[in-house]
This record gives structure tokens, sequence and C-alpha cells, in this order.
């Protein structure tokens, strides 16, 4: 009977320890066994030393200078095309604006840039469809020489994120997919305590 008490007390005490030790157990098989494969972010992230933000000269649709530098503390959703702005060039522009909007009580914090590479008139229609997006003529030679590119694709292809401190930081892919883009933007707002 004693004997039974004290097997029945160990084995007790041998699950009591299980219980208390399966966290760092399941931890440490996570951790070195069971490890996640591939990156977590869909976006390509850059290093911002290696891309400097330019002086663009960039202008407002009225010909007042303005630059990048004046969107310092807000993140910036930014892509680039020409003023005719083709269906692509459309998506984007819809695609960034939805991506702000879906960042509920965060999308104060993400401003929207479309730099124009020509001195092609813009689409009266267009301007109003996408008010709030910053519309900024910029050439396209320094632009091109800026901003890092997939290889066969143009700045043109992608949405690129600079931080709020000014750095460039993140390239999506050529026709990108914007649900994967939203679950970067939300790590991105959630993890950063600027802008």
């Amino acid at each position: 009977m004693e004997e039974n008490r004290k097997r029945k007390g160990r084995w007790k005490l041998l699950a009591i320890l299980l219980v208390c030790a399966s966290p760092i157990i399941f931890s440490y098989l996570a951790y070195y066994v069971f490890k996640p494969e591939g990156r977590t972010n869909y976006g390509a992230l850059i290093d911002p030393r290696a891309y400097p933000l330019p002086v663009l000269d960039t202008r407002t649709l009225d010909g007042r200078p303005e630059t990048l530098d004046a969107y310092k503390g807000k993140w910036i959703m930014l892509l680039v095309a020409g003023g005719d702005c083709l269906s692509s060039c459309e998506k984007k522009l819809h695609d960034i604006r939805q991506l702000r909007l879906s960042q509920g009580k965060d999308m104060e914090r993400i401003e929207r840039v479309w730099l124009i590479t020509d001195a092609q008139p813009i689409d009266t229609i267009l301007i109003r469809e996408f008010d709030g997006t910053h519309m900024l003529r910029a050439d396209a030679e320094r632009i091109a020489a800026w901003l890092p590119v997939e290889q066969d694709t143009t700045p043109a292809d992608h949405i690129f994120m600079i931080d709020p401190l000014g750095n460039l930081m993140m390239r999506f892919p050529k026709d990108a997919d914007p649900n994967r883009i939203k679950k970067d933007l939300n790590k991105l707002l959630k993890a950063s305590s600027i802008g």
C-alpha cells in the first residue's frame, strides 16, 4: 500500500515536471528541428544604406517644387509611371489607395506618391479619382538610377516602400498581389513605433 502511494506520487511528480518543461521542450523543437522555411515578408527588403533618398528635383503638377522629404515622418507607398498612366499604372494607384484605406486607424501613417516620369498631362478624371495621392513630376533617368528593380523590369513595374525616416526599404514584385502587400503593411505598421 505504501509502495503504491510512493509510485503514484512519483508519477504525479513526473507529470508535473513534464507539464512545466513542455514549453521549453517545444520551443527548442520549433527553433532547432521544425524551422520555418523561407522569408516571411512578400516584398523584397532593400538595404537603405545602398539607396539613400536622392535629390530628384520633383515638382507638383502645377510646377511648385516639392521633395519626398516633405513626407518624412510617414510611410510612403511609391509608384513610378508616365503621365499617360496605362492600365497597370491605374491598377497600382487603385491598389495603394485601397491598401492605405485597409489599415483603418493606421491609414494616416501612410502617404501615397506617384512619381510621373514625363511631361504628359494627367487626365483630370484620374486626378479626381485618386485624390490624396501626391503626384510629382521627376526625371526618369534619376529615378531609374535610384530605384533597384528585379531583372527584366523597370521602376514602373513595382510599388516601393519608404520608411518614415526617408529610407527606401522595400520593393514589391511586378504584378504584386495586394492581399500579400497588405500583410506586409500590417506587419510594418505593427512593428514600427515611428510614422
